[in-house]
């Protein structure tokens, strides 16, 4: 298998709406100085194998995570599929450039972005949360572009009274201080000591973790957009877009839920598919929101049987 690791390059190619039906009001304001280069992992093998015709998957991660977090994921599913699977990071996270902007369309822009410079013209989407909702979007303006959609633990209809809680976690984050110079595993250490006040979840606690990265300088700092994710919490990332009712992506689709998490609701479907007319919804016994993570070979499962079946 190779693992390629690709960051930003000070390249644009226009890359135009593929659905025409699009409401000229939800992108004639994206230009391409709006757009960010995405960093992204590339997992494929260099034997031939039964999957490799199909279409790539695209991995978007959800907030405050990274392509870091699908790492082992990504290289079971092309195992498994045979299929190479391209993991992004989103704009203000991971590798990728930081901007004061943080909407779906502008997310859903920079993914068409880099797809065009990488020149495929058809791909199946798989999101998590922030992701899912990120992959939603790109489907209904380019639908075209898309062969299949998996969304993991979002709804396109409702929002998880729990996605409030993040705007303490971004203080939280900010607030943390770590003198310059210690070693990354005492850094560690003391950023978890003084984000324990905020959340009792030591998982959680690990997970924002991963985002503290050092300087050159020896200083730590978080390599996640803190102040641009704030801003823009409230008003553009915490619901789904309202303007893009009306619209549908009309291929496969597929919303796979954790049966403890509320952020889709059982009773969501006929809702969904008034956006995504083909969607099933599966959900996956004793995980929460971060199915993939919590349940990960039953996760495994389900993506597989839908990739290889659509």
């Amino acid at each position: 298998m190779l693992l390629t690791k690709l960051g930003p390059k000070n390249v644009f190619n226009s890359f135009k709406i593929c659905l025409g039906t699009c409401p000229r009001h939800i992108t004639s304001n994206i230009e391409s100085s709006d757009t960010v280069e995405l960093a992204y992992a590339s997992y494929e093998s260099t034997a031939d194998s039964v999957g490799s015709s199909r279409p790539p998957l695209v991995i978007l991660h959800g907030l405050l995570g990274s392509k870091n977090n699908w790492n082992s994921m990504s290289k079971a599913i092309h195992r498994t599929t045979g299929r190479k699977v391209i993991s992004i990071d989103a704009r203000n996270h991971g590798d990728s450039r930081h901007s004061s902007q943080h909407t779906y369309v502008h997310m859903a822009h920079d993914v068409m972005k880099l797809l065009k410079k990488l020149d495929l013209s058809k791909v199946s989407l798989l999101g998590h949360s922030m992701g899912g909702r990120t992959a939603m979007v790109l489907s209904l303006l380019c639908s075209d572009l898309v062969s299949s959609l998996i969304v993991v633990d979002i709804s396109p209809v409702k929002t998880s009274p729990q996605i409030f809680s993040m705007a303490n976690l971004f203080d939280a984050m900010s607030s943390v201080s770590i003198r310059p110079g210690i070693a990354m595993s005492k850094a560690r250490k003391l950023a978890d000591e003084q984000l324990k006040g905020i959340t009792p979840d030591v998982n959680l606690r690990n997970f924002l973790i991963t985002n503290l990265v050092q300087t050159n300088t020896g200083a730590y700092t978080w390599r996640v957009n803190i102040p641009a994710l704030k801003d823009n919490f409230q008003t553009h990332i915490s619901s789904f877009p309202s303007n893009l009712r009306g619209l549908q992506y009309c291929g496969p689709t597929l919303f796979v839920g954790g049966s403890l998490s509320d952020y889709i609701g059982k009773h969501d479907l006929r809702e969904i598919q008034e956006y995504f007319p083909l969607a099933d919804l599966v959900f996956i016994e004793g995980a929460g929101h971060w199915v993939h993570s919590q349940k990960p070979e039953k996760f495994l499962e389900t993506v597989c049987k839908f990739l290889s079946e659509k």
